[in-house]
């Protein structure tokens, strides 16, 4: 069993910046790919990126050039540093690790991200 929080959300004015962290449980982490979701309110929860364990990584085209997605082996941590943010980015964003040899998805709690003047 994996546990996930996430951290660094919060209230920011558009064209402001966020770094969100996700802390996870385990010895395992290097092996898991890592990814970002979100959902706003009245809608489906949508990917945002992913990182494999091998560093790789890949963006929604809504935050292509604006989000960078990292990892930490060592610290097991994943990171979302959020730039450019605009309204449309106000959302729960969600931590997802995701076990390939058992097909098993992990979730995190989520944590809040508003965009707003």
């Amino acid at each position: 069993q994996v546990q996930l929080v996430e951290s660094g959300g919060g209230l920011v004015q558009p064209g402001g910046s966020l770094r969100l962290s996700c802390a996870a449980s385990g010895s395992i982490f290097s092996r898991y790919a890592m990814g970002w979701y979100r959902q706003a309110p009245g809608k489906q929860r949508e990917w945002v990126a992913s990182i494999i364990s091998g560093g790789s990584t890949n963006y929604a085209d809504s935050v292509k050039g604006r989000f960078t997605i990292s990892r930490d082996n060592a610290k097991n941590t994943v990171y979302l540093q959020m730039n450019s943010l605009k309204p449309e980015d106000t959302a729960v964003y969600y931590c997802n690790a995701y076990d390939s040899p058992y097909n098993t998805h992990y979730w995190g709690q989520g944590t809040q991200v508003t965009v707003s003047s």
